[in-house]
């Protein structure tokens, strides 16, 4: 192919301008000179290929790994207390008790960040970067995908609670200007500062680039037309409006590079 950017040949080094004709590297993300070694050729070079790959797959993360690493933790902690609790007949009680809320909330939250993550790894392209399940440092919290487009980046908290998402507005002209975000009955605002908090840790990292937060709500009650809104520049939307944005984000940023740059930040939890 022709490449977009510049680029370095991961074999030999060579320096490969925009527009050159290359072999892209799809699921590495890297690019090789069209004169390098084939697979027959390679040899030693491919094996050390294959295990280029295999990190870089790696190394993208897996969509909702701790919350369901959490899951199966409490699960499994929440049995081991029945069993020692009712003795020889453990095992019964264990089948017919119900989760804890405490504890199922983990496995609601995990399926929501896999199923979002599946339909953010379809974007996927030279344009398009997903980062999944990346720890901050520092804290036993994460950040549930970030996603790195040409226009900048975009950071994701992925939320599967039952309910409409909607904006309300109090006060404004007698009384300051509140806005709040409910999903039903809930009261959902907190969920705003937190996406603020890893927006500006995301800053950090990259700079003056251009980063956005965005709340998206796997399986809520959207309606047919409309719906999505932002408040304090964050955006909440459903996994289908929010790969439409990505893709149809236009722009010059280094999306390659600026991904290697996140991903040695924010490791995979």
């Amino acid at each position: 192919m022709k490449l977009r950017y510049a680029g370095v040949c991961r074999l030999c080094g060579a320096e490969l301008p925009a527009k050159a004709d290359a072999i892209y590297e799809r699921t590495a993300k890297t690019v090789r000179c069209v004169e390098c070694p084939t697979d027959a050729q390679a040899g030693p070079l491919m094996m050390a290929e294959e295990q280029l790959v295999e990190n870089a797959v790696a190394d993208v993360g897996v969509a909702g790994s701790s919350a369901r690493r959490e899951y199966e933790r409490r699960k499994a902690k929440d049995e081991e207390r029945l069993r020692q609790k009712w003795g020889k007949l453990g095992g019964i009680a264990v089948a017919l008790s119900d989760e804890k809320q405490t504890t199922k909330a983990w496995d609601v939250g995990a399926v929501g960040e896999e199923r979002l993550g599946a339909r953010l790894d379809a974007l996927a392209s030279e344009s398009i970067a997903v980062l999944h399940d990346r720890q901050i440092p520092g804290s036993k919290a994460n950040i549930d995908h970030i996603a790195i487009t040409p226009a900048g980046i975009w950071v994701i908290d992925a939320k599967r609670y039952k309910g409409r998402p909607e904006l309300v507005i109090e006060g404004g002209i007698l009384r300051p200007r509140v806005e709040k975000v409910l999903v039903g009955r809930r009261d959902c605002t907190k969920l705003v500062d937190g996406v603020l908090k890893q927006v500006e840790l995301v800053r950090d990292v990259v700079g003056d680039l251009p980063v956005t937060g965005s709340l998206c709500f796997v399986e809520a009650d959207w309606p047919l037309f409309g719906g999505s809104f932002t408040t304090r520049g964050v955006h909440a939307l459903w996994p289908k409006r929010l790969a439409k944005m990505l893709g149809e984000a236009e722009g010059s940023l280094d999306v390659l590079a600026v991904r290697e740059a996140l991903a040695s930040h924010f490791r995979a939890a």
